[in-house]
């Protein structure tokens, strides 16, 4: 049986960071970057505020119904997904069912899913064993920003005009439909997080051999 583990949160907040040091102290662990599964800029929707929509989605749109295009993964009315334009949602799904799905020798005891966009999207949602959700200040999460790269890299204003502003709407979003998430501080230590969630994955992985996770594969 695979555990899998989201880690989301906050733009800058050390998700990445957490996910590669999580990766090299678990044996049988494979991580997913959300990152790797964004559209070509080309198909990415620019907005009212003049942006790439990277973090965007059809507001309010639910799963199965005639507005969305994901009837098939509907199953569960009562929570509307967020379906997300910049980013080939189903690709990574599938990536994520084929890590699941392998034989038992290859399947990965631990598989980790890292991104920015991870809780507001329900089949998603669904998959997850446990959900981190690492927050940092506003500060914080503009300053770390301003000192990373990008490609292709951010426009003036985009911090405060796109970027901050999408992290509270799905956040908020998040919220409202009472997603079950684990918060972390992104202020602690690296090593003061790794060891908290690394710790807690343990007693995840104990409780996965003696009472079978959550799904069985």
């Amino acid at each position: 049986m695979t555990l899998v583990v989201g880690i989301g949160g906050v733009t800058n907040g050390g998700k990445t960071t957490l996910a590669q040091r999580l990766l090299s102290a678990f044996p049988r662990c494979r991580i997913i970057h959300q990152d790797t599964f964004f559209k070509p800029q080309e198909q990415v929707t620019i907005g009212e505020d003049g942006f790439c929509q990277y973090d965007d989605g059809c507001d309010g749109c639910h799963v199965g119904t005639p507005s969305c295009p994901k009837k098939k993964l509907q199953t569960n009315p009562s929570l509307p997904a967020r379906v997300l334009n910049a980013l080939d949602m189903d690709a990574m799904v599938n990536e994520i069912q084929r890590w699941m799905n392998t034989e038992d020798m290859e399947r990965p005891r631990l598989l980790i899913v890292e991104g920015f966009l991870l809780y507001t999207y329900l089949p998603l949602v669904t998959v997850f064993d446990r959900r981190y959700f690492i927050q940092v200040p506003y500060e914080e999460s503009k300053r770390r920003r301003s000192t990373r790269c990008y490609d292709p890299p951010d426009p003036y204003g985009y911090f405060d005009g796109h970027v901050w502003p999408m992290y509270k709407l799905n956040r908020r979003q998040m919220e409202e439909k009472q997603v079950d998430v684990v918060y972390l501080d992104g202020t602690q230590p690296r090593e003061d997080l790794f060891d908290h969630v690394s710790k807690d994955i343990k007693e995840l992985l104990v409780n996965c051999n003696n009472e079978s996770c959550s799904r069985k594969h």
